[in-house]
């Protein structure tokens, strides 16, 4: 059984249809991609996986147990959570208040501190700006910040929404080194990427959206190697 299995996933915008008919697997301890162009439905995957966008139609299951119709901080304490596109950090918050919030939901107060630990030994950056506005910090300190909460809500699959957005390149491979490094830690991510060389290059296996459905569905090596996807996303 399959760690987060979607099943003929219809999810609508009121009447518009984003998602038209997605299926998908997560196995634990993988690295999954979703790759395509804007519009193509990745985002709006994710935000029905975590409960924002509810599917109208089909089937979310996690770890055996149906999902689709949870409200969000229920999935939440069920063990998924989302780095969302474009980071949304409270801005007015320190780094330490936005990590905190991460861990809302959580009543396992001794271990916080650990995780909190963790969060800043992955990303350095957030204990040296740990009482800085979140609003006063860079993109890429602020997607460090959006992960980081994330991860504090202990999640045992992590929804990653346009990682590299904005960044300059040598911090997209600082980021996607982080990526790989929780990944080996022991969660699970289901990462949606409009770059598809880094997210090809870090995951095991890829889907390939097109206008609300998968298109393609292969290992990321083989979708690598594949010349459609090459000349559409790889820029062959």
């Amino acid at each position: 059984m399959a760690m987060l299995e979607v099943t003929d996933l219809h999810t609508y915008y009121g009447n518009i249809e984003a998602l038209k008919g997605v299926s998908l697997e997560v196995e634990e301890g993988e690295i999954v991609t979703l790759i395509g162009s804007n519009g193509a439905g990745k985002s709006t995957t994710l935000r029905s996986i975590s409960g924002l966008t509810p599917p109208r139609e089909g089937s979310i299951r996690f770890e055996g147990n149906e999902i689709g119709e949870t409200p969000p901080q229920e999935i939440v304490q069920l063990g998924i959570s989302q780095s969302p596109e474009g980071r949304k950090c409270f801005q007015r918050m320190t780094v330490r208040e936005n990590l905190d919030l991460g861990a809302y939901l959580r009543k396992d107060t001794a271990v916080i501190g650990e995780d909190l630990d963790r969060v800043f030994d992955l990303f350095p950056r957030l204990k040296e700006r740990e009482k800085q506005k979140a609003g006063t910090m860079s993109g890429g300190e602020q997607q460090m910040l959006a992960i980081g909460r994330a991860m504090m809500a202990q999640p045992r699959l992590l929804l990653l929404d346009e990682p590299s957005m904005g960044l300059a390149p040598v911090l997209v491979e600082r980021i996607y080194e982080t990526v790989e490094e929780i990944n080996r830690q022991g969660t699970t991510i289901l990462l949606v990427e409009q770059n598809a060389n880094f997210a090809l290059g870090v995951s095991k296996r890829g889907y390939v959206l097109e206008t609300g459905h998968v298109a393609l569905s292969d290992d990321s090596d083989k979708l690598r190697d594949n010349p459609e996807v090459q000349k559409a996303y790889l820029g062959a």
